[in-house]
């Protein structure tokens, strides 16, 4: 394929070109690995970037989370980290086929590296979607691709906020998404690394239903009470998103 200015961009045969449904963008994706989720997007919209900002995704996966903060607020730097060379890869060229090579830096290394790689106190928002599951509670039969997007092989919870802590400057925010079942194990770990909780959203599928997920903010330094927002709901009872979800995606 080509990319806005004509050049060429490998999209391999195992992988398909979706449309991401905002501002004209499209990733790469591989049906056979993991593939970004709903997850991502509320990730993007509730960390709330600013145009000034210098942001950084941690585990970024095929680059989705990079892509759709910069679709919606161009900020003054974009990075997305990622241990696994083929999907750094494949983030990379849905860069390159959108045109944001000079806007958007997609790094090969391990989370815990970045501090060394970027130097400490130089962003001013970090994302991470990482993975959900404790080892201690149901360890992967295999360490591959899906294991290490589900479970804390590669890096914990622990690992991203103290990666965090060193990569954000004063006042800096972290946002994350997460399970509500690690709630308590999240906040800990969040001021364990001098990143004060300050904000969470609850999302579940319907009015009546559980929490499936947490979103949550924390700065670094602060001292500031913390907020629990209104419950994002993700379906109306006709079972057609809520018109908070569709303004999300495509408001």
């Amino acid at each position: 394929m080509t990319d806005k200015a004509g050049r060429n961009v490998i999209v391999h045969d195992h992988e398909r070109v979706d449309d991401l449904q905002r501002s004209g963008l499209v990733i790469i994706q591989n049906p056979a690995r993991p593939r970004f989720s709903m997850d991502a997007v509320l990730l993007s919209e509730f960390a709330g970037v600013k145009p000034e900002d210098r942001c950084i995704d941690l585990g970024t996966g095929t680059g989705v989370i990079p892509l759709l903060v910069w679709a919606r607020r161009a900020p003054a730097r974009m990075v997305g980290v990622e241990i696994q060379a083929d999907m750094a890869d494949m983030a990379r060229r849905s860069v390159e086929l959108n045109g944001l090579s000079d806007k958007i830096e997609i790094v090969h290394d391990d989370l815990k590296n970045a501090a060394e790689v970027f130097g400490a106190g130089r962003f001013d928002v970090v994302l991470s979607n990482p993975p959900y599951l404790a080892l201690d509670r149901g360890a992967p039969s295999a360490e591959n691709d899906l294991a290490l997007a589900r479970h804390e092989v590669a890096c914990t919870l622990a690992d991203v906020t103290v990666a965090a802590g060193k990569l954000l400057k004063s006042r800096g925010r972290l946002a994350m998404v997460h399970r509500p079942a690690r709630l308590a194990d999240l906040l800990g770990q969040m001021r364990a690394s001098h990143l004060e909780p300050v904000r969470l959203r609850f999302v579940q599928a319907r009015s009546a239903s559980p929490p499936m997920m947490v979103l949550a903010e924390a700065v670094k330094e602060s001292k500031a009470a913390l907020k629990i927002m209104p419950t994002l709901v993700l379906y109306g009872e006709d079972g057609r998103h809520s018109d908070e979800i569709n303004h999300i995606y495509f408001g």
